[in-house]
């Protein structure tokens, strides 16, 4: 009974806090009209919930108006019950008995197939901002598919953790296009998703210049100047580590090195993407000299910890913790390599790039959407030698970024 009580106060809350309505609450306000007398297929996750967090398929399968005939799954599956990486294969929804189609195993695309009879495919799945995760990527696939299909696409918007107006990193290179950097756009991105797909679809970013018909329910009540907390919407983890809505703003933070397997990013330990450990680190000298190094909105800390699982499992290391004070000021994206110039100064003979498997290069390059960052950083380990790469696309992205912004 108390399990009871506290779950409808919980709903209580996150209902009367909310100052912002997601796609599938503004959607249910419109008594689902966009979706009526057609056959439905939900791209989804966990993610996809209301405020109250009753899941999108489950509000979907008991709204009269609408038809929900399949259901597609990222990585991670539907009802998030897949680990990292590993593949899925096609099953059926236990909860109600509808088809669910893998988009994370044999095929990252649907396939007409899993296409047949499908009047409208609705996406509705929580981004975290960053360029490399890969939920976006289905995103741009999915649109593809509908467009080779002639099916329309409705986007059930929801915000970006980090806000609307932040924007770090390269534009990703054509050769090194792949499932981590999909598109020609900023690592941040500053978009919400909804925002993400009409800038696909304006700039004809789809394969041979295709086109979906594309609709987005937009939010009510969300400013580009919001993060996540300032939503008074509940969090549901996006995916194992990413389990707060704070773990989006440090993804970017260390994401990229944790690519190498060299340095343990706090995955495998409590504090997903906020550390940088290994065994040759010396905690409170890193600590003084990135903050020596006054970096905007960040204080770094020493910290000692032995990781459950992942890189350094079982073993005793030390680095530091990031604490990111204010996210709007902070470098994110460049804060990992702030850690590299510091660390390598003080141990010239750790050459993470030469302490990694040579196969992590590859992917090292791909989700920073190029090679010529690590190339320019690896000359000195200096951040200033690099900085110019990171930064030059920024300013002329966010102004064609902004014909496309919905808010």
């Amino acid at each position: 009974m108390k399990k009871i009580a506290f779950i409808v106060l919980a709903s209580l809350f996150f209902t009367t806090h909310a100052q912002v309505k997601t796609g599938i609450e503004v959607l249910k306000n419109q008594n689902f009209e966009p979706l009526a007398g057609k056959k439905v297929g939900l791209i989804t996750n966990p993610t996809g919930v209301d405020t109250r967090l009753n899941s999108t398929i489950d509000i979907l399968f008991a709204a009269p108006q609408v038809d929900l005939v399949a259901l597609y799954g990222p990585e991670h599956g539907v009802r998030g019950n897949v680990a990292a990486g590993e593949k899925i294969d096609n099953l059926t929804d236990p909860a109600t008995g509808i088809p669910v189609f893998s988009l994370y195993g044999k095929t990252r695309k649907p396939t007409p197939e899993m296409l047949k009879d499908i009047d409208v495919l609705v996406y509705d799945i929580q981004d975290i901002g960053s360029r490399s995760y890969t939920y976006i990527s289905t995103l741009g696939l999915a649109m593809e598919a509908a467009a080779e299909n002639n099916i329309e696409f409705v986007v059930l918007d929801r915000p970006n953790p980090l806000g609307g107006n932040k924007f770090e990193g390269p534009l990703t290179e054509p050769e090194f296009t792949s499932f981590v950097s999909q598109f020609p756009i900023t690592y941040v991105h500053g978009f919400t998703v909804g925002e993400l797909a009409t800038y696909i679809n304006n700039n004809k970013l789809l394969p041979g210049g295709l086109q979906c018909d594309l609709s987005v329910v937009k939010m009510e009540g969300w400013k580009r100047d919001m993060n996540f907390e300032e939503t008074g919407l509940p969090w549901v983890p996006s995916s194992p580590h990413i389990p707060h809505a704070h773990s989006a703003y440090y993804y970017p933070v260390s994401g990229i090195l944790g690519e190498l397997y060299v340095y343990n990013i706090g995955v495998g330990y409590t504090l997903p993407f906020q550390l940088f450990g290994a065994d040759w680190l010396n905690a409170d000298q890193l600590a003084k000299n990135l903050n020596k190094l006054e970096l905007p909105g960040v204080i770094f800390r020493p910290v000692y910890f032995k990781p459950y699982y992942s890189t350094y499992k079982g073993e005793e290391i030390e680095g530091v913790q990031v604490h990111l004070i204010d996210i709007e000021k902070a470098p994110l994206s460049l804060i990992q390599f702030y850690v590299l110039q510091e660390a390598y100064r003080m141990n010239p003979d750790k050459n993470v790039f030469e302490l990694c498997n040579p196969a992590r290069l590859s992917m090292f390059d791909k989700v920073c959407g190029t090679d010529k960052v690590r190339k320019a950083f690896t000359e000195n380990f200096r951040v200033d030698d690099m900085t110019g790469i990171w930064t030059k696309d920024v300013e002329k992205f966010r102004k064609k970024a902004e014909k496309s912004f919905l808010y």
